[in-house]
């Protein structure tokens, strides 16, 4: 289970999740359950669209590595500021953590970093299985 090939075999179920995630994330902000964030709804689009990319039928296809690879730093750049934030009240005292952890954006943007840098990097793991062809 700790090898990446256990989890590049699993690659488009771990696109449906993330696609799934991505979804839910995007219900919760649309009926009112958590506040609007551009910081938030940057980073569940990004980790949506890296999941559809991980649907295709070769996801380690150049192209889909190419785009995956500009969604990828743009979703880094935003979790990270908005993480990056988080840490800045850490420092001042200021940081208090949201009785609602579902919309506490400390939390959040540390798990979308996670999850989009481990979604590059399945992407870029990603080998075609060689087809085998029968014994003559």
């Amino acid at each position: 289970m700790l090898e990446l090939d256990f989890w590049t075999r699993r690659m488009r179920l771990l696109g449906l999740i993330a696609v799934a995630i991505s979804i839910l994330t995007w219900t919760a902000e649309l009926t009112g359950m958590v506040y609007v964030c551009p910081y938030c709804r940057t980073q569940r689009t990004v980790i949506g669209l890296l999941g559809l990319l991980m649907l295709t039928p070769n996801p380690g296809f150049w192209i889909a590595r190419y785009l995956g690879s500009i969604l990828a730093v743009f979703g880094l750049v935003v979790g990270s500021t908005q993480h990056f934030n988080g840490w800045r009240k850490v420092m001042k005292g200021e940081f208090v953590l949201s009785p609602k952890v579902y919309d506490d954006a400390f939390l959040l943007s540390g798990a979308a970093i996670f999850i989009i840098v481990a979604q590059i990097l399945l992407l870029y793991a990603y080998r075609k299985p060689e087809s085998v062809t029968p014994a003559a």
